[in-house]
């Protein structure tokens, strides 16, 4: 029997993730929820590019929780603030129905109390697990990194660094709202708002990766920056006056308890060329110890004609629409894949 599956926002992340659905031979779409009134009432066949399918979208969150489901690939925009979409999100599995999402959710216990006991109350209640899949979060730090330190036989530091080039992005409330672009630079960004969210967003990589090491966080300290255009830039969102925001980085240092620490950077640029120290990869990460680890990640278009943003797209759907099994197999609860054999200090049955 295919898994009966609801998509949850249909933005360029969620049309992709409708059409693999349409497309895959083990996955029957029951359900697809939109934001926009003129989205609504059209066939999701329509909205993918894709033959008709019979599953009529609809903005009626009550239509969706009345449907039979494994899961919800739950895709929307991440938000301000961070918990906003909780209470849907709790919604959709009270009703009995696994949620998979692009947009947080990937390590909930790192969270405050108030912010993840009504979600495991919601998975208790459903008999069913939230998970939080993508590439990063999701994949490249507590995955691919995690795994590349069982080289190691000793762990010191762990430095990730991404780079995204938002120079071809068409969304300006993506670009200027989510990026911070075009902010005064006066403005000090990286202590309002937008660096709560994300931080909150980014630690949960930082705490799981550190359960994957079994090496708890002991803190976690910030150190943002932004970089100012030298002159007026324009996108296909919008125009970046000269004097304004053209770059956020967005970075964490979490010191463990053993004394080491994973340092995780992301870049969001305009103009990749405003940092020519940042020209390694989408993603470099050193693993310091011994030996030294140094990867290098890159998700790049085959296709020259398709615009840069679809292969990270791609990635992430596909992480996300991979764990449908495991997802909907797991108990009740927060889902996470189990960590590689990563390096530990000790055997399990000698932890600290």
């Amino acid at each position: 029997m295919p898994y009966r599956v609801i998509q949850w926002a249909t933005g360029s992340m969620g049309r992709t993730s409708l059409r693999r659905i349409i497309d895959h031979p083990d996955l029957e779409l029951v359900g697809c929820y939109v934001y926009s009134a003129d989205k609504a009432g059209r066939d999701a066949g329509e909205l993918a590019r894709r033959d008709p399918t019979g599953v009529i979208a609809t903005d009626d969150i009550d239509a969706i929780l009345a449907l039979d489901a494994d899961v919800v690939m739950h895709m929307p925009r991440i938000t301000l603030p961070y918990d906003a979409m909780n209470a849907n999100v709790a919604r959709l599995l009270a009703s009995g129905k696994n949620v998979i999402s692009t947009a947080g959710f990937h390590y909930p216990p790192a969270q405050p109390d108030d912010h993840a006991a009504p979600l495991a109350a919601a998975c208790a209640a459903g008999g069913v697990s939230l998970a939080g899949l993508g590439v990063n979060p999701g994949a490249i730090v507590e995955r691919v990194t995690l795994a590349a330190t069982g080289l190691c036989s000793r762990l010191d530091r762990i430095v990730i660094n991404e780079t995204v080039d938002a120079s071809s992005m068409a969304s300006p409330q993506f670009v200027f709202g989510l990026m911070g672009f075009g902010a005064a630079p006066d403005a000090d960004i990286t202590r309002g708002p937008l660096a709560a969210m994300y931080s909150a967003l980014f630690s949960e990589v930082l705490y799981l990766a550190a359960a994957g090491l079994d090496d708890p966080v002991a803190r976690i300290a910030p150190d943002h920056d932004v970089t100012i255009a030298p002159r007026t830039i324009t996108l296909p969102a919008g125009t970046i006056a000269a004097g304004t925001v053209a770059a956020t980085r967005w970075r964490w240092t979490a010191t463990l308890t053993s004394g080491a620490e994973i340092t995780l950077s992301i870049l969001w640029t305009a103009d990749p060329g405003l940092h020519p120290e940042d020209g390694r990869g989408h993603w470099t990460i050193d693993i310091l110890g011994r030996p030294n680890i140094r990867l290098t990640v890159a998700i790049d278009e085959g296709d020259p004609a398709a615009p840069p943003s679809r292969a990270l797209t791609d990635a992430t759907v596909a992480v996300a629409i991979a764990g449908i099994p495991a997802v909907v197999a797991a108990p009740p609860g927060f889902f996470a894949y189990p960590a590689p054999p990563a390096f530990r200090a000790r055997f399990p049955e000698h932890r600290r």
